[in-house]
């Protein structure tokens, strides 16, 4: 009976405090920043109270201002919908917060069309988990509920690991586009130089024969395709604003480069190697070169093998073009990626097989090219390259970005 806090707690002496921590990792701080350059927003939902959520959200650069919102499990029981939403579009914290509140700022922030996604580990994150776009459940400390509603599981429980799966997520989808553009450029000069010889009513003649069409789209196009898809991020990946989820894949921008741009440029250089190799042989418009079969005109048959050459070597440069979306190609390394080099050298050894060898020259109506020939397809990559790093430079200049793709007062910053 004499033991109670009035007679105890006097006449003492401090000797030291204990505390407890459980310190961010050294990791975290990087990749909330990362995200902030990719236009994510981190919000921390906790049940710890409210200073101590606070302290930790800005030791690691979720909160900058000297004033968050904080709130607590009470405050937010008392506050509407309305008034969540405006304080979500700010610095905010949440404290406190039991399984069905943690689920009521996620609908909340979807109702504002955000893309959400919630990590947790305990059996009262999984409403919250299930009800996100992306549920994100810790693979070594969540339990079986947690990663039964998640999407995906950490196997590290490492923050920093989402940071990295959104970058290579966002490179994987770059290089499909990548893929795509660099696919569908060749069909303009396969399908304008016929277009040519339909418009000059035959005095233009056919530039291209229907088994050479075939080699592009099944023979030249496709290993330096693949290539594309096995390209490292860009360094500026982590800098663009998230993308709009109803964008298509095969969006106008993609079109509008691959037809008018790489198109167009694939286009003129073949009739231009038409043209070359009949001038060669002194044609002049109106002149008939076709014959049938194995009786076909000789300069038509080299005609017809140049304007199927100079698509070929303009792919070689079509394809580094293709492997940076704005960034000059000579800031990731020309050559660095071997798969584009493998797919360019065999498109260039598939096309002086089928030039050289008797047996399919006949089938392919294809010829052996002259020193002059060779002379004038090798000017064709590096004048494609430089048409097109001249355009990047342009766009570049215009949006305030440096070689590399990074926006300049960004690179400023972080230097």
């Amino acid at each position: 009976s004499q033991y109670t806090p009035d007679a105890i707690e006097k006449d003492l002496t401090f000797v030291g405090l204990e505390v407890m921590q459980d310190p961010p990792r050294p990791e975290v701080a990087a990749a909330v920043a990362e995200c902030r350059r990719a236009g994510i927003r981190v919000i921390m939902i906790t049940g710890d109270y409210g200073l101590t959520a606070v302290s930790i959200a800005r030791k690691i650069g979720i909160v900058k201002g000297a004033h968050p919102k904080v709130f607590s499990g009470l405050e937010l029981e008392k506050t509407s919908d309305e008034e969540l939403r405006r304080a979500l579009k700010g610095e905010v914290v949440f404290a406190r917060m039991a399984p069905e509140q943690k689920l009521r700022v996620v609908e909340n922030l979807q109702a504002m069309g955000e893309v959400v996604a919630v990590t947790g580990d305990g059996v009262n994150d999984s409403p919250a988990l299930k009800k996100a776009d992306i549920g994100v459940a810790m693979g070594v400390t969540g339990t079986d509920v947690a990663k039964e509603a998640a999407d995906m599981i950490l196997t590290d429980d490492n923050f920093a690991s989402i940071v990295h799966a959104v970058e290579e997520g966002r490179a994987v989808y770059a290089n499909i586009r990548k893929f795509m553009l660099y696919i569908l450029n060749s069909n303009v000069p396969e399908a304008v130089p016929s277009a040519v010889y339909l418009l000059s009513g035959g005095a233009v003649p056919l530039p291209l024969t229907t088994m050479q069409i075939l080699t592009i789209d099944l023979g030249t196009d496709m290993l330096p395709a693949l290539g594309l898809g096995s390209e490292p991020p860009e360094r500026d990946v982590m800098n663009r604003p998230p993308r709009d989820p109803h964008e298509h894949l095969l969006n106008k921008e993609v079109m509008r480069k691959a037809f008018l741009w790489y198109g167009l440029l694939g286009a003129a250089a073949s009739l231009a190697a038409f043209v070359f190799a009949q001038a060669q042989a002194g044609w002049h418009m109106g002149a008939v070169m076709f014959g049938v079969g194995k009786d076909l005109d000789p300069t038509y048959v080299r005609a017809t093998t140049m304007a199927l050459a100079a698509i070929v070597f303009t792919q070689i440069g079509e394809v580094m073009n293709c492997r940076t979306e704005l960034a000059s190609v000579f800031s990731v390394g020309l050559f660095s990626n071997r798969q584009v080099n493998k797919g360019i050298l065999f498109e260039v050894a598939l096309i002086v097989f089928l030039t050289v060898f008797p047996p399919f020259q006949g089938v392919f109506h294809t010829c052996p090219l002259g020193l002059a020939d060779y002379g004038f397809l090798v000017l064709l990559p590096p004048i494609v390259l430089a048409l097109e790093e001249g355009r990047k430079a342009i766009v570049r200049r215009h949006l305030g970005i440096d070689r590399n793709g990074v926006r300049i007062e960004q690179e400023n910053v972080e230097r």
